[in-house]
């Protein structure tokens, strides 16, 4: 694959003020992307929407891709603060050729970014990306019939109704009790009104933005003031959202965090049980060993990506299943929507566990997770370490110590020069040691080939 210049494998991230995160940036992005659309759809003026999270750098970078998009000929729906799922299924309701968000997630309110999806809201096609980064090195020009913008009002309403809809008929919360944190995020709108319109009992936190407490102390990056609130307001259980609301984490009555792999094991679970059955799961390579063996003993199958909600995707996608996801709690279920949406995720493990009767704290007691210890090594620059035979050979000696009760994954991070040391098993004195030893080694080698070099 051509390598990307800007694009990486969740859109286009950076702190605010360096490369490419400036606005001018975002002005010619936006003029590229509506080039490559307009020329895409001849036939009509085509419509692309933008929706934003609560960073105070969203107001500057909108109008930016505002004005590049109608320069390029091409009409813009502004949505305001949504959360990024919210983009996906409003560019398929409003049939936009595109939606963007401007958005850098979980991440600080100093970084921004830019996520895309295609009409059918879902991420873009290498192809398309590919032909957008080539449409950046053309100088900028006017469109013979420029675009214009209008505010699309009726757009949170919409989100929330079909939120709902993806329950059963006539389900309630009613007589629930639940604390929502919104991260200070983009689900501060519309979150609490799905649930409470649904009949819970619901008390908000984190839901008060002022452009720079995105992910502040709270959402599911930072669980501890949900986890406290939960405790102190006698709640049945708490929801987390990241910053732009793609991703959730749980806490049960007794203020105990419950991750994504849970999550999905309990919507699996559940769907286990009913008449279609759950045809699979797809997991990453960061899945937990125990949640991976309790998918066994249902029968369901199993199949790890690469971390990433795109290789999630496009597994799910390939073996045809409908579940899958990651630890963090960014969660796709593909047979409500079509991309990881937190308050969609959210709805189904509620629904999972009411239909069977039973407490969140119940529910989780089903599925074992097994110990795991992550140590970050970290290189002065990326180096691949895949071959080197002292590490192989560490590796090895661990897993025949584990003898298939756990996992030993090294894996090199996308975004910082670290070697993630990871290994989960029964015993966790065993499980921390194998990680620590094999850290070591890491280490050792590295500092050899530093001083070789």
């Amino acid at each position: 694959m051509t390598s990307r210049k800007y694009f990486g494998t969740d859109g286009i991230r950076g702190t605010v003020g360096e490369s490419p995160i400036r606005p001018r940036f975002f002005l010619k992005f936006g003029w590229a992307l509506g080039s490559v659309i307009a020329r895409r759809y001849p036939e009509t003026q085509p419509t692309i929407l933008i929706g934003k999270d609560t960073r105070v750098s969203g107001y500057m970078f909108e109008s930016a891709l505002e004005a590049g998009l109608i320069a390029a000929g091409v009409n813009v729906g502004l949505l305001g603060p949504m959360p990024t799922p919210a983009i996906a299924y409003l560019t398929r309701t409003f049939k936009a050729k595109a939606g963007i968000v401007i958005s850098a997630s979980h991440n600080p309110y100093q970084d921004n970014g830019i996520k895309l999806f295609d009409a059918h809201g879902t991420k873009l096609s290498d192809s398309l990306e590919l032909e957008i980064e080539e449409q950046l090195d053309s100088s900028l020009s006017m469109a013979a019939k420029i675009g214009k913008a209008k505010r699309l009002e009726d757009a949170a309403g919409r989100y929330v109704e079909f939120c709902k809809g993806t329950l059963p008929w006539g389900f309630s919360l009613e007589g629930m009790r639940i604390v929502l944190d919104c991260a200070n995020g983009a689900t501060y709108a519309v979150a609490p009104k799905v649930f409470e319109e649904l009949g819970a009992e619901v008390i908000t936190i984190g839901a008060s933005p002022d452009g720079e407490n995105i992910n502040l102390n709270c959402g599911s990056t930072s669980p501890q003031a949900l986890q406290q609130k939960v405790r102190e307001c006698r709640a049945d259980l708490g929801i987390a959202f990241d910053g732009d609301g793609d991703r959730v984490a749980f806490v049960d009555s007794t203020g105990e965090l419950v991750d994504g792999d849970q999550l999905i094991y309990l919507i699996a679970r559940h769907q286990h049980k009913k008449a279609g059955g759950c045809s699979g799961v797809v997991g990453t390579l960061m899945s937990n060993f125990g949640f991976e063996l309790a998918l066994k003993d249902l029968g369901i199958p199993f199949e790890r990506a690469n971390v990433g909600d795109r290789y999630v995707i496009e597994a799910m996608k390939r073996n045809k299943w409908s579940l899958g996801g990651e630890s963090s709690g960014h969660i796709v279920c593909s047979d409500k929507t079509t991309t990881g949406d937190g308050i969609i995720a959210a709805l189904q493990v509620i629904a999972a566990i009411k239909t069977q009767d039973e407490t969140l704290d119940k529910a989780v007691k089903s599925i074992d997770m097994l110990p795991q210890t992550m140590i970050n090594v970290r290189m002065a620059e990326k180096q691949d370490m895949s071959q080197n035979k002292a590490i192989l050979a560490c590796v090895a000696d661990a897993e025949k110590t584990l003898a298939g009760t756990g996992r030993v994954l090294l894996r090199p991070s996308g975004t910082e020069p670290l070697i993630r040391v990871m290994v989960e098993g029964k015993d966790p004195a065993l499980v921390s040691q194998l990680a620590r030893n094999i850290a070591a080694v890491v280490e050792s080698e590295l500092s050899e080939l530093k001083a070789a070099g």
